[in-house]
């Protein structure tokens, strides 16, 4: 029998995007987590397909909003953000044991949100005339990834709290560009994908929070060593405040928070 933390590395493992969407949202609450199973790290992390090409964020061409094909980029790099974060809430269920079999299940349940909007982005994308793979991306989420592999209180700090909360800032100024370019489908696709996120990242400021207490480790400091650690980006505005509150972060947090 296969164990929760199985089926999230066969989600990771699936190069398919349609298919590896499908199998996160599939992705059963019954099956005993197996959280302190050993697995060995298979080949084929992660599993992704041919397209998109990735490339530095430097050779991301802009496009204007004005124009169809500006608009169906800005939707792919989202639609990538989204497959990026199937795999690596798949991966942070396979790859850490010993944690307590909520954890495990509340990251299963990040997946299955994250394939959702991956979903509705690549059908929208579709509908533009595109596909996911039609434009180049950068690898910039997974790459933390990888950097933060072999612990899972960096991974947290700097994954779910750093680069996805990003994304809690980032959400409304990209709806109002979508949405001043007549895109309203695309800007109710972003207000559910906004509602999810903040309950994905308070997930990560919950267990980080756990593992620092844990450790007897201060959660403020510990995140400025860890970020400068594995190199981190700096933060900047402007700050989604009141997401960041909604998520999780605390007032000492939300008040280091540099100034625009």
């Amino acid at each position: 029998m296969t164990t929760a933390r199985r089926a999230a590395l066969a989600v990771l493992l699936e190069s398919e995007p349609g298919h590896k969407a499908e199998l996160a949202r599939a992705l059963p609450d019954g099956l005993a987590v197996g959280e302190d199973e050993s697995i060995e790290e298979p080949t084929g992390i992660p599993g992704r397909p041919a397209a998109p090409a990735l490339v530095a964020p430097s050779q991301l061409r802009q496009r204007s909003m004005h124009t169809a094909e500006g608009r169906a980029a800005l939707i792919h790099a989202l639609a990538h953000i989204e497959f990026n974060a199937i795999n690596l809430a798949a991966d942070i269920v396979w790859r850490f044991p010993g944690m307590p079999a909520q954890f495990y299940r509340q990251w299963i349940g990040v997946a299955r949100e994250e394939a959702l909007h991956f979903q509705l982005l690549r059908a929208h994308l579709q509908g533009m005339g595109c596909d996911y793979g039609s434009f180049p991306a950068h690898d910039g989420l997974w790459e933390m990834a990888g950097k933060t592999k072999a612990d899972l209180l960096a991974r947290l700090a700097l994954v779910s709290r750093t680069l996805e909360a990003r994304g809690l800032d980032a959400s409304l100024p990209i709806k109002a560009k979508l949405v001043a370019a007549g895109d309203l489908q695309a800007g109710e696709i972003l207000d559910l994908i906004l509602r999810d996120e903040i309950g994905h990242v308070s997930v990560g400021n919950r267990w980080y929070r756990h593992l620092c207490a844990q450790r007897g480790l201060d959660p403020v400091p510990t995140y400025d060593e860890l970020a400068q650690r594995h190199g981190a980006p700096r933060l900047r505005g402007p700050f989604n405040v009141e997401a960041r509150r909604a998520a999780g972060f605390d007032e000492a947090e939300i008040a280091r928070l540099p100034g625009d």
